[in-house]
């Protein structure tokens, strides 16, 4: 290499070194310029909760690395900060900036959220992502709470939980008359329509309950959570499917002043979370509800699939059930009305590409 050339590649190489440096900084500057986030976030259901709550670490991590701490969301337990009951009003009134819940349990001053949250014979959860997403249901939700000065977020989502724990297997719905059961959302009314005396007890209050016989029988949540709760050392009847709610999502409520304030990257950057951590929490349901049932039946369980007689009355019942509402709460029945317009399209494209139920059906010995 003669001096010319050797002068000309140490300038190119200078060169290139110093947009380097230069882009190296402008990234750091990024960085260190970014808005710094500390929320205190109560949550409803313990943190340890299988695709319930488990989403809502994945959520905190995954924001702190992304922002490179500059967001933190530090969760709290049910209880440490206020019940879990309370926490659309507390996030409402500005006490706390966000919260993670389950929006049904907010069904008596809304009706219309159980079916964003859960409802009886609805959709299954990639249907009802794909509602959410792309079929308006988010634009619906944010219109329900905007007089209560929140944005929500879909932040977790498990398939169909179980029917519930009950002393003896269910072969009429004639035995739910008279009961003390736990139920919640539509579900719950359904109940009542049959006669039970239906209470709403959290999650972490359950286990006594039905140990002190407190209430004659539940439901919670699918396989993986009612495991760790442990019903199973109580009640040895585990009734499927679960009718009454064949996903569950939970959210984060964000105080819409506070979320107005964000600048647009940190927005940005708190809805594609919720959106890795509603992924995170299903594929981890779908792999962890199996072998919690599996584990169930290994111990004794009795787990009952409920004939196609008494899923029919029950989905006549249910229809029955929110027809009234629907009357009683216009916003129910427009949610209602697109959920069953969606699920009619998509009901043609699910019976006609994907394979019958039976495939999957477990191979007698």
């Amino acid at each position: 290499m003669d001096l010319s050339s050797g002068l000309k590649q140490i300038g190119r190489s200078a060169l290139i070194g110093t947009a380097a440096a230069g882009l190296l900084a402008a990234g750091m500057t990024t960085a260190s310029a970014q808005e710094r986030v500390r929320w205190q976030v109560p949550i409803a259901f313990p943190s340890h909760l299988v695709g319930l709550s488990t989403p809502v670490k994945y959520l905190s991590e995954s924001l702190n690395d992304v922002s490179g701490g500059n967001i933190n969301l530090r969760y709290y337990e049910p209880g440490e900060l206020i019940p879990p009951f309370e926490i659309l009003d507390a996030v409402s009134e500005g006490r706390y900036p966000a919260g993670f819940t389950w929006i049904g349990y907010d069904q008596g001053s809304i009706p219309a959220l159980p079916l964003f949250a859960g409802p009886p014979f609805g959709m299954e959860p990639p249907a009802y992502m794909a509602w959410h997403y792309f079929g308006g249901g988010h634009e619906l939700l944010k219109e329900i709470y905007e007089p209560y000065n929140v944005h929500p977020l879909l932040c977790s989502m498990i398939g169909p939980e179980a029917a519930g724990w009950f002393a003896e297997p269910l072969e009429s719905l004639d035995q739910i008359d008279g009961l003390r059961i736990r139920f919640a959302g539509i579900g719950g009314r359904v109940m009542e329509r049959l006669g039970a005396s239906v209470t709403m007890i959290p999650g972490g209050e359950l286990y006594q309950a039905m140990e002190r016989g407190t209430i004659d029988a539940m439901e919670f949540s699918a396989p993986a959570v009612d495991r760790i709760l442990g019903m199973q050392e109580i009640v040895q009847n585990y009734v499927l499917p679960g009718w009454h709610q064949t996903f569950t999502a939970a959210h984060l409520l964000v105080n819409k002043d506070v979320w107005d304030d964000l600048e647009p990257a940190t927005r940005a950057q708190i809805d594609m979370a919720c959106r890795a951590a509603t992924l995170y929490g299903y594929s981890e349901s779908e792999i962890e509800n199996p072998k919690a049932l599996r584990d169930f039946e290994a111990e004794g369980v009795n787990a009952q699939v409920l004939p196609d007689d008494i899923l029919q009355e029950l989905k006549r019942i249910t229809d029955e059930v929110q027809a009234e509402i629907a009357e009683e709460d216009e916003t129910f029945r427009r949610v209602l009305e697109s959920q069953q317009e969606f699920m009619e399209l998509h009901g043609t494209w699910h019976f006609k590409g994907h394979l019958p139920r039976s495939y999957y059906a477990p191979q007698e010995d």
